[in-house]
């Protein structure tokens, strides 16, 4: 997954699963960005990143780590499934389904993602 925003390119959506984690493929591809230089006008750790962070039970500073071995989906995975246990990714995807639906929504629709 390309991770410069600059060229019209977004981050994946943050209801996009990654092995029943909401949000870390979008998180990832932001944080890559953001290391990158290639952003864009995303922010990097925005306030719905560091709400899942916090669920998770990480930091955006252990996450950005990470990154340093992560180079795709199923390393950060491994990373993500040896740190989070079930219950803090549930309670995480609880926020984001009950409490920022609406931002998703919103996402979603700026994004032109097309919900199946």
């Amino acid at each position: 997954m390309a991770t410069d925003f600059r060229n019209g390119e977004f981050p994946r959506p943050g209801r996009e699963a990654l092995d029943g984690y909401l949000w870390l493929a979008r998180v990832f591809d932001k944080a890559r960005a953001a290391r990158n230089g290639t952003i864009f006008d995303y922010i990097y750790p925005c306030p719905m990143d560091r709400g899942v962070f916090d669920r998770w039970g990480i930091t955006a500073r252990v996450f950005d780590a990470a990154l340093e071995n992560a180079h795709n989906d199923d390393e950060i995975l491994a990373w993500i499934k040896a740190r989070v246990p079930a219950d803090r990714r549930d309670d995480a995807n609880g926020w984001l389904l009950e409490e920022k639906s609406a931002n998703l929504d919103r996402q979603d629709e700026e994004e032109g993602v097309v919900v199946a």
